[in-house]
């Protein structure tokens, strides 16, 4: 699923979050309250037409359920309206004025805005790398709790990009991303572990990336385990060999 909405729990349409309704039921019952003009119906209309859910995909007239709820000032629909623009998605791709409503959504308080945001800034996509506004837009949203941003901030600390190296802190945001689920922080918080001999901890939070991780990530890891081969991850190593090869013959 795209970059998604249903995270977000509706304020007034509880009733037709995913699994609530069948598909087909909940897009007509989305369509017609969104051209009432209800903000967060309109968002998630946008969304569903993104995916596919219960409606025939159409990224075109998604973007532009966005742009309606995003001139209402609905947080997410700042943020997708974003995504589509940085991605190209039914629109021209415009990483810059994405990066506007990323930082709409931010003024509004949402943690997707903020991660999103800090990417561009971080990468040097709207201009000259900003590394120290990226790590403030990560620290916000980590606060808010998003997970990602938990990964990125331990990695931030632990690497020293924006001030002194602070091993002890980079832990402890890379063992609250693991706990929030995100695989790329339980991968970080693995190979800390691994890294002072806590073997037991280390191949429990591998395991979890393993069963969480997307192939892109799979791979990754897979390289860098296979870099530093410790023995007592032997197992472990070859369980992503195999389940990168699992997914490679699916994806063929």
């Amino acid at each position: 699923m795209a970059q998604g909405l249903y995270h977000q729990r509706p304020v007034t349409l509880d009733q037709l979050e995913p699994g609530q309704l069948p598909p087909q039921q909940a897009a007509r019952l989305l369509l017609e309250t969104a051209r009432t003009g209800e903000p967060e119906a309109q968002a998630l209309l946008g969304q569903i037409l993104l995916d596919g859910y219960g409606i025939q995909k159409d990224t075109r007239l998604a973007f532009q359920w966005f742009c309606i709820a995003a001139a209402q000032g609905h947080p997410m629909a700042c943020n997708m309206v974003g995504r589509c623009l940085e991605h190209g998605w039914g629109c021209t791709v415009n990483v810059v004025t994405a990066a506007s409503y990323y930082e709409r959504a931010s003024h509004l308080g949402l943690d997707w805005g903020m991660y999103n945001l800090a990417n561009l800034l971080a990468t040097g996509q709207i201009g000259p790398t900003d590394e120290a506004a990226a790590f403030h837009l990560y620290q916000q949203a980590a606060e808010l709790g998003h997970a990602k941003s938990m990964n990125l901030v331990g990695r931030y600390l632990e690497e020293g990009r924006v001030g002194p190296a602070d091993t002890q802190a980079a832990f402890q945001w890379y063992l609250r991303s693991a706990q929030a689920g995100d695989f790329r922080g339980q991968f970080s918080l693995a190979t800390v572990l691994a890294s002072q001999e806590q073997w037991s901890q280390a191949r429990y939070w591998l395991l979890q990336a393993l069963h969480r991780g997307h192939l892109k990530f799979l791979r990754k890891a897979r390289d860098e385990l296979a870099q530093a081969a410790p023995p007592a991850l032997t197992d472990i190593i070859q369980a992503y060999a195999q389940r990168c090869q699992a997914l490679e013959s699916i994806s063929a």
